[in-house]
């Protein structure tokens, strides 16, 4: 079994890091994680942990993680059968109407989530659902901004997990709710830009059902060795469609049972903040 090169996915790591620096996306890199050596999946889940450790050194708090490609159709349409995984740190949470310059993420788009908040550690190789509602504090309603440091979201599966799963920013709602208060699959969702429905769905179109994410995320950061712990932010999936962010738009997304959040755009776009050294 070949070993993956670590210098050379140093190397992917800092292209991404400058690439959100400069604001300007680079190339994808999925062609460089191929020839690193070993399993192509985990080589960009080094890189991606690469540039966790980088963020946390710079002074970064991680408090949470998000689930990404939930979704069937994009599953299909990435050639995977499983969820990636990107962590969520202190900087991109944004408070619930907080004004949000374009610039702080790249070719950005939205997506309304069910956010898990936990109360207890998920310690376990394999964990049950009652671990998991045990676990879990209560529910929020969220919008993630996703963004791609890589052009024109030309992007494959190693593409998005190395480079964080394609985060961005993420905005949690202000009431929170518990579980046994509102029905978790069956909930419906509308998000509006401007009064405008642009995204319908429900917790269905979470890989069935939101907890199931969860699940397969808890047992996977064990694998990984950075067990999920009390107070960490789950989001945990698109429950529709995304949608393409443009200045001046804000979003409202309402969550049968749990409530609404939104997301305020500035109408004028604003440099980048984040430091690529």
């Amino acid at each position: 079994m070949s070993v993956i090169d670590l210098n050379a996915a140093a190397e992917i790591a800092r292209r991404l890091r400058e690439a959100q620096a400069r604001g300007v996306p680079c190339a994808p890199v999925r062609g460089a994680i191929a020839e690193l050596g070993g399993d192509a999946l985990d080589a960009a889940y080094a890189v991606q942990r690469i540039n966790t450790e980088h963020r946390l050194a710079a002074g970064r708090r991680l408090v949470g993680r998000k689930i990404g490609l939930t979704s069937q159709a994009v599953q299909t349409q990435l050639g995977v059968d499983q969820p990636d995984f990107g962590m969520l740190f202190d900087d991109m949470a944004i408070a619930d109407g907080e004004e949000i310059a374009l610039a702080r993420t790249q070719q950005p788009k939205v997506e309304a989530e069910i956010a898990l908040v936990l109360e207890r550690n998920l310690p376990h190789e394999k964990h049950t659902l009652a671990d998991l509602l045990r676990a879990t504090a209560y529910a929020l309603p969220a919008i993630e901004i996703v963004g791609s440091r890589i052009a024109n979201w030309d992007i494959r599966l190693t593409d998005t997990v190395a480079d964080n799963a394609s985060s961005g920013l993420f905005v949690l709602g202000n009431r929170p709710v518990k579980l046994d208060a509102f029905d978790v699959v069956a909930c419906g969702m509308v998000m509006e830009r401007g009064g405008d429905p642009v995204s319908v769905g429900a917790g269905a179109a979470c890989l069935g059902n939101p907890l199931h994410a969860a699940l397969w995320l808890a047992d996977t950061m064990v694998r990984v060795g950075a067990p999920l712990a009390a107070g960490d932010i789950v989001l945990t999936g698109a429950l529709g469609p995304m949608v393409a962010v443009a200045a001046g738009d804000v979003f409202t997304a309402r969550i049968e049972g749990l409530g609404s959040v939104r997301a305020v755009f500035s109408a004028a776009p604003s440099s980048s903040t984040e430091s690529a050294s």
